[in-house]
């Protein structure tokens, strides 16, 4: 008996000084972040971003105005067409031997060129884990610790969520095909009215890793370089299923859309009936511009659609990374993220696991459970991993082989 009491108190005091390290080390990390907070006052930052779309570019601007009325900070959006560009520069200034005179200080960015800054050492971090918010972004979604089969390792903080999602209308169509396998039977029953835009558009391409992602019997090898598999045999599904596809497709599959916008419009006229966006939210706010009739519904594949998770990074050079630090940290709120998931605004589902949010802030993303078309059975929807980034280039150049000749 007397050891049981012995052992009681060791184990209680034990306790007592584990909980007396942890509010050490917590309020060093607040200290830590205190001045990261006093050091980002009246920097600038440099934030290079895709600036093709008018509710992105909307979105960044509010983004400044509350970082500036907060933090004293200045964001500048450097809108790019192409993210790889940046990524370039940034390894021109690498060789260059520029280690603190960099003009980038945050890039939005993920797949290929996160491997290309990280393999280059161009990242600066690790850092995410240490930013206030991080808590609560929802770790459990595997793209959110693998950016395209690359271990992010906290050299990146996830910002949003991409989900291939499939759409009709239901006055057209009372049962969408749920399976490729399915979409294929509908097509060969309804000719002309399945297609999608060609590889290389990015939303072709996705179209040709959902398939194979699909068909494919060892589906896990896509996560593997492409060098290290036999690519004809993995692919050879891929093939099969195009190959049945295209003769009842739009056109033959002799043309196709150029881009989802073009789709969207073609469902629409009733020239398609099932289209498809790696936005989650493409029905949405489609419905909400006027642009498709509010019978559209959105779905996802029974077995799953491929879905990933696109960063935010900062340079190894950057001159403001205090301020990079802070803004990262407010787009990590529950305030800027619900802002975002707002289809109104931009659409982009949250990175953070809303159930896991203190109460207040979880009421923030309520609104969005009655839209139209829009997240619930989506989010509930599973997400496939993408494809090892080496797959893109092969799977688009073998297509343009087989087909574009």
């Amino acid at each position: 008996m007397m050891y049981l009491k012995w052992g009681v108190h060791y184990f209680l005091g034990f306790l007592l000084v584990l909980t007396a390290h942890q509010a050490i080390a917590q309020q060093q990390q607040n200290t830590l972040w205190d001045n990261t907070v006093k050091q980002a006052t009246k920097q600038v930052v440099y934030f290079n971003a895709w600036g093709g779309s008018h509710e992105v570019n909307r979105y960044i601007f509010w983004v400044g105005q509350q970082v500036k009325r907060r933090y004293g900070i200045t964001l500048k959006h450097v809108k790019v067409d192409d993210i790889s560009q940046v990524v370039s520069r940034l390894l021109v200034e690498k060789t260059a031997g520029r280690d603190t005179e960099g003009k980038i200080d945050l890039l939005w960015v993920n797949g290929e060129n996160f491997a290309t800054l990280k393999n280059n050492n161009l990242l600066y971090g690790p850092f995410s884990q240490s930013l206030p918010n991080y808590q609560w972004v929802d770790e459990s979604k595997p793209s959110v610790k693998r950016d395209f089969s690359t271990p992010v390792e906290y050299m990146e903080a996830p910002w949003g969520m991409a989900h291939l999602v499939f759409y009709y209308d239901s006055s057209v169509l009372r049962q969408p095909p749920m399976s490729m396998e399915a979409l294929l039977d509908y097509a060969k029953q309804h000719p002309g009215r399945i297609t999608y835009p060609n590889p290389p558009h990015f939303l072709g391409t996705t179209f040709l890793k959902q398939v194979l992602l699909e068909l494919a019997s060892s589906p896990e090898l896509l996560q593997k370089p492409v060098s290290q598999v036999d690519f004809a045999e993995v692919t050879a599904p891929l093939w099969k299923f195009l190959d049945q596809l295209h003769p009842v497709s739009w056109r033959q599959g002799k043309a196709f859309p150029a881009n989802s916008s073009q789709m969207r419009q073609m469902l629409d006229s009733g020239e398609l009936h099932v289209s498809f966006s790696f936005s989650p939210s493409e029905a949405s706010n489609s419905i909400q511009a006027g642009l498709l009739p509010d019978t559209v519904k959105s779905y996802v594949h029974n077995g799953g659609t491929l879905g990933n998770t696109h960063f935010l990074a900062i340079p190894y050079n950057a001159k403001a990374k205090a301020a990079a630090q802070v803004v990262v940290n407010f787009l990590l709120s529950a305030e800027a993220q619900s802002q975002k998931m707002d289809p109104v605004i931009w659409g982009d589902p949250t990175v953070l696991a809303i159930d896991r949010l203190p109460e207040g802030q979880q009421t923030m993303f309520a609104r969005f459970e009655e839209m139209p078309a829009m997240l619930t059975s989506i989010q509930r929807g599973k997400p496939l991993p993408e494809p090892h980034f080496s797959w893109t280039e092969a799977l688009e150049k073998a297509w343009l082989k087989r087909y574009q000749q």
